[in-house]
């Protein structure tokens, strides 16, 4: 049996943050952002910017 070695340069999937702005009617915003600075120069100043991990989207 062989064992993979990971691919260089690949990404820890624990790693995969998702950023998103959570408006004030207290939903996401309909929208991606490419990272947490993008996400705050979008929000006003009454949003929170958020960040979750993309391999536990779970609400439990």
């Amino acid at each position: 049996m062989t064992t993979q070695q990971p691919t260089p340069g690949s990404t820890d999937p624990r790693e995969q943050i998702a950023v998103g702005v959570l408006m004030t009617n207290g939903r996401l915003a309909p929208r991606a952002f490419r990272d947490r600075a993008e996400a705050e120069a979008w929000a006003q100043p009454d949003e929170q910017v958020v960040e979750w991990n993309l391999v536990c989207e779970c609400d439990r």
